[in-house]
Parts: C-alpha cells; sequence; structure tokens
C-alpha cells in the first residue's frame, strides 16, 4: 500500500468498531460478511478478534483497492468482491456458500469517499459534479440534473435531504440549468447558498441537505434496501447476528422497520430475528471526540433464531 493509500485509511476511521466486535463475537470457525467494506476498518477489527474469514462487498473499486492493503495480512481469509451490497444472494450463490455466521453493514459514504479528490461529494473543494459511489456505471449528479424536472427536483431533495426550501432550490438550479448547465460542487453549492434565505439558514452549511439529497438519489442508496437486509438475516445461521449502522435517519427508519418486522409472528408462527438493540446504540462521546463524523452513527442488531 502506497503512502496515498496509507494516508486514506488514517483519515476513515471506522465507526462503533468495540460495539460491532462484541455483538459479532468473530472466532476461527467464522465466516462473517462485510456487506459494505470499504477501506477495510470494520473487516480489520474482526479479523483482529479472530475471525477465520470474510467476504467483504462494495461497489467503489477505489475502495476496494485501499481495503486490499488494509487486509493484506490477512489475504488468506479474505475474499473482496466488486459488487452492490444488494447483490448479496448473487454474490453469496456463485461462491457456493449457502450462510454465513455473522454480518455486517455499514451504510451510506465513507469519509474516504467525502475525502477522496474528483468524486464530487463534497462542496468544499469545486470540481466534477459526480458523486456515484460506483464511477464505473450510472449517470452522474450532473448528468441527471440536465434531464429531471423542477417538480422531481424538488421531491428528491425534500423526500432525501429533509430541506424545507427544496423548492426553492430547485427552480434556482433548473434556472441556472436554462443558461447554462451545472458542471461543478462550487457551482452547485453556490446556487444553494443564495436559494436558502437567511432567516431559515440552518447552523451546517445551507448546502449540506441538498448534496445529501443528490448523492442518496444518484447512488440509489434507499432502493432496494428492505430486501437487502431481508436477504441478509436468511442468510445467516441460527444464533449468528446482524450489525447495521447507519447514518441517515431514512436509512435507520428502514432498518428499525425491517427488524421489527422480521423479529414478528411470520407466517408459520416463528420470528425470523430477534432484535437486540431495543433502541439504537450511539457511539460513546470519547469516539465523537475522535471523530467528529461518528455523531450521527446509529446501531442496531439482531440475530437469528429460526
Amino acid at each position: 500500500m502506497d503512502h496515498t493509500d496509507e494516508s486514506r485509511v488514517r483519515g476513515h476511521a471506522p465507526v462503533m468498531t468495540d460495539e460491532m466486535v462484541a455483538w459479532l463475537e468473530p472466532g476461527p470457525d467464522k465466516c462473517i460478511l462485510d456487506c459494505t467494506v470499504g477501506a477495510g476498518g470494520h473487516s480489520r477489527a474482526l479479523l483482529e478478534a479472530g475471525a477465520g474469514r470474510i467476504i467483504g462487498l462494495d461497489r467503489d473499486r477505489e475502495a476496494l483497492s485501499v481495503a486490499e492493503g488494509t487486509l493484506s495480512s490477512w489475504s488468506r481469509q479474505v475474499e473482496l468482491v466488486h459488487a452492490d451490497h444488494r447483490e448479496i444472494d448473487d454474490v453469496l450463490d456463485r461462491r457456493g456458500v449457502p450462510t454465513v455466521d455473522g454480518a455486517i453493514a455499514d451504510l451510506g459514504m465513507s469519509s474516504m469517499q467525502i475525502d477522496g479528490e474528483g468524486r464530487g461529494f463534497s462542496f468544499r473543494r469545486d470540481e466534477p459534479l459526480d458523486m456515484r459511489m460506483d464511477r464505473s456505471q450510472g449517470p452522474t449528479v450532473a448528468d441527471l440534473l440536465r434531464d429531471v424536472s423542477e417538480h422531481a427536483l424538488a421531491d428528491v431533495i425534500f423526500r432525501y435531504g429533509e430541506e424545507r426550501y427544496s423548492r426553492r432550490i430547485a427552480r434556482g438550479i433548473l434556472d441556472q440549468q436554462i443558461r447554462q448547465p451545472i458542471t461543478t460542487t462550487g457551482e452547485l453549492a453556490a446556487l444553494v447558498r443564495r436559494a436558502v434565505p437567511w432567516r431559515g439558514r440552518p447552523r451546517i452549511d445551507p448546502a449540506t441537505r441538498t448534496f445529501q439529497a443528490l448523492r442518496v438519489w444518484v447512488n440509489n442508496e434507499l432502493d432496494g434496501l428492505d430486501a437487502f437486509l431481508q436477504s441478509v438475516c436468511k442468510r445467516l445461521v441460527t444464533g449468528a447476528r446482524f450489525v447495521v449502522i447507519a447514518f441517515h435517519s431514512l436509512e435507520d427508519r428502514v432498518v428499525k422497520t425491517v427488524f421489527r418486522e422480521l423479529g414478528g409472528k411470520s407466517g408459520d408462527g416463528e420470528s425470523l430475528v430477534r432484535v437486540l438493540t431495543k433502541r439504537p446504540m450511539r457511539p460513546t462521546l470519547d469516539e465523537v471526540s475522535r471523530n467528529p463524523r461518528a455523531r450521527s452513527a446509529k446501531l442496531r442488531a439482531a440475530e437469528r433464531v429460526a
């Protein structure tokens, strides 16, 4: 791993690692699924705690490259796969793995992606308006903004960013698109800031919610999330656990709902899982002081019972 990769790994601290390891109880005979391996921080913690095998997925090829370096000391125990986490059934079926002994999903965007140059996730730098987690396929945000209607864009910004000024922001973006297409993060952030009235501005940068919404939109982050969670739960052996860390309130709501439904009575009179966290666990004050980006994390865990 070169110095650039080392720097990126240091900049991305995995969130709530101790809590995750405690729930999953890794052992030498356990195969654990890391559905969103990222830079490999959670997988490394599991391997250091004694996990026998890790299957790690990510749709970001750059993240997988970094994870390969992070986990190089356990190369014989780790298989990294370029795949969307929602393809989990296909990934496991192709490898002849019917069940796993635990799973972790760290949803959303990593610090490595935020800080990565040229990705377009952050408005702190003026760079191409991309925001794709998998840059090998699909349209960029700039592409999507060329064809979207004002009503649809306002709905995206309100739904995924919970932005109260979504209509004003969408109108400002589309008015600019008519004059000259928006192609950089700096141009977009400036437009959003002008659209949000000073009196109604939050303490965070006015562009934050809109950038979040567009990122969720371009990556289809909420599409199929419920089906993915159900698939992982069905792949667990009895007694195995699934830990999910969410940063977005909409994602956490889906996790809560799916775990609750699977923990209720199914058609045959049995629950599939037992919910282990009545309320989501939050990072400690010490962790937040070391890693401010952890402050919005919520961890939920469930155990396969049938």
